[in-house]
């Protein structure tokens, strides 16, 4: 669990007073960005968990954790966000075909005020066979993450990925895409009014939540049995895309103070939890940047159509349940010492692994040798992103003359108090990671192949918007914050080592 800041001049946290989901945001004359978001979200919930039983269950272990981390904890507890909002957030992922329908869901999403942030390449972030490149739509606000944090990580099918599909898959998997749609004309329409308007009025508010959570509703149409087990052959997450008429909630992801213990509480209810957390080990030091796992994708019944015409039952495993618990973000400088630690801990993985030592364990040793162990450290260091809080700022600038000072001056004399900015986003590795172990096996590939180069800009272009980079996203709140500061301590700037 995180270790305290250890800096002096600390705060006390008040909690927010209400769930910024348990409102009933339709029934305001105007519907803000904000209320439409979370109306989204808990009809998205609601869908999911019709449709997916386990998941309910996920809810409720990830609320148990919650309460019993809160009351162990206290206001520490609070340290990355108020029990109220931890409890209620919550993530989806989906998943598109096409350049396409990738774009027409940015148009939904930014009806909800949710725009495109990170970038995040999973064909190499795995073994096994994904062939998606993916971002996420969010707030990007730090007031409209307050009033509402859900998120939509959404990847888009790499058809052009000569290592995966071969000319004929590709035809046919494009051909089969640009057949359907997944978002109908006056959804698209009341989505960009939305976005353009700040909101909409009720009845337009409750029509577009209404069309958004159905376009999201898993299919009931049989499916093309020979078709969609081709593509399974070369990846289930392909299959999971191009062999169905449409999109669904792939998985609805709580968050959760303490991972380990829903781990534990999932598993003694019976429900198989993949084999690890994704991301980070937990140690005694801060959590840092996402810590994931889910329950194992549960076999669901669906139709099949077969080459004789007749339809018939069977089953895919393609669903799961995520959690994740969330830390600080990282600076460009930290996220380098994390993919570091990371790399170290692969490399000793194998020797350690003949030993009979697991990856976490290996894992928390290199945390150990490498991390700071307190947050004011992690500060100290510019390993870490947070917002600085004046503690005392009684004629400060007079006794400097109005000078500009450094930050490490400012943290070490407690005149600034460090509060920690939350990781919002996501790592492709764990990411890959969550989906490798979901999967019935590792699908195909030809890495003699070259691959569809993507990046941030190309997918910026194909989404019709520039992606936000998550990290200069932090690095502005960080510095708007440092400039109140510097402004209520009548200093010319803080310098930031």
């Amino acid at each position: 669990m995180t270790s305290t800041t250890e800096c002096s001049g600390s705060l006390t946290l008040d909690p927010l007073s209400s769930d910024p989901l348990s409102s009933d945001p339709l029934s305001l004359d105007t519907v803000s960005l904000a209320a439409l978001r979370a109306e989204f979200a808990l009809r998205l919930a609601e869908l999911y968990g019709n449709e997916v039983p386990a998941y309910n269950t996920l809810v409720e272990v990830s609320r148990e954790v919650n309460t019993d981390v809160a009351a162990a904890q206290g206001v520490r507890a609070e340290r990355l966000g108020s029990i109220d909002r931890v409890t209620a957030e919550r993530h989806g992922a989906i998943r598109v075909g096409s350049p396409r329908e990738l774009a027409q869901a940015a148009r939904v999403f930014a009806g909800f005020g949710m725009h495109p942030v990170g970038f995040y390449d999973l064909r190499d972030a795995s073994k096994s066979s994904v062939p998606v490149v993916s971002t996420a739509f969010r707030p990007i606000d730090a007031d409209e993450l307050a009033k509402n944090p859900f998120r939509v990580f959404t990847s888009m099918l790499v058809t052009t990925d000569r290592r995966f599909f071969d000319a004929d898959t590709q035809a046919r998997l494009e051909e089969f895409i640009d057949a359907r749609t997944l978002f109908g004309a006056e959804l698209l329409e009341l989505a960009d009014r939305s976005a353009e308007r700040g909101g909409l009025d009720t009845l337009d508010a409750e029509r577009f939540v209404e069309l958004a959570t159905a376009a999201f509703e898993l299919f009931t149409e049989p499916v093309d049995h020979d078709w969609y087990f081709h593509l399974e052959e070369i990846s289930a997450v392909a299959a999971d895309i191009g062999g169905v008429p449409s999109t669904h909630i792939n998985h609805l992801t709580p968050r959760v103070l303490d991972i380990d213990a829903l781990y534990e509480r999932m598993e003694a209810r019976g429900i198989t939890m993949i084999d690890e957390i994704q991301g980070p080990p937990d140690w005694e030091g801060p959590d840092v940047l996402l810590r994931q796992t889910s329950f194992k994708a549960l076999a669901e019944e669906r139709q099949f159509r077969h080459a004789d015409g007749s339809v018939r039952p069977g089953s895919l495993r393609v669903r799961f349940g995520e959690v994740e618990q969330r830390g600080v973000a990282l600076t460009a400088k930290g996220r380098d010492l994390y993919d570091r630690m990371v790399a170290e801990t692969d490399a000793r993985l194998a020797t350690a692994a003949a030993n009979g030592t697991t990856r976490v364990e290996v894992a928390r040793e290199v945390w150990r040798e490498n991390l700071p162990s307190t947050e004011c450290e992690l500060a100290l260091r510019g390993l870490a992103f947070f917002t600085y809080a004046v503690t005392r700022a009684a004629r400060f600038g007079e006794a400097h003359g109005g000078d500009s000072t450094t930050l490490g001056e400012l943290i070490e004399s407690g005149v600034l108090h460090p509060e920690p900015i939350v990781y919002e986003d996501f790592l492709p590795r764990s990411a890959a990671g969550i989906f490798q172990s979901n999967l019935t096996d590792e699908g195909t590939r030809d890495d003699e192949e070259l691959g569809t180069a993507y990046d941030i800009e190309k997918l910026s272009q194909v989404i019709g918007r520039p992606i936000a980079d998550p990290t200069a996203l932090y690095a502005a709140q960080q510095q708007a914050s440092l400039t109140a500061a510097a402004q209520a301590l009548g200093l010319r700037s803080i310098i930031v080592d």
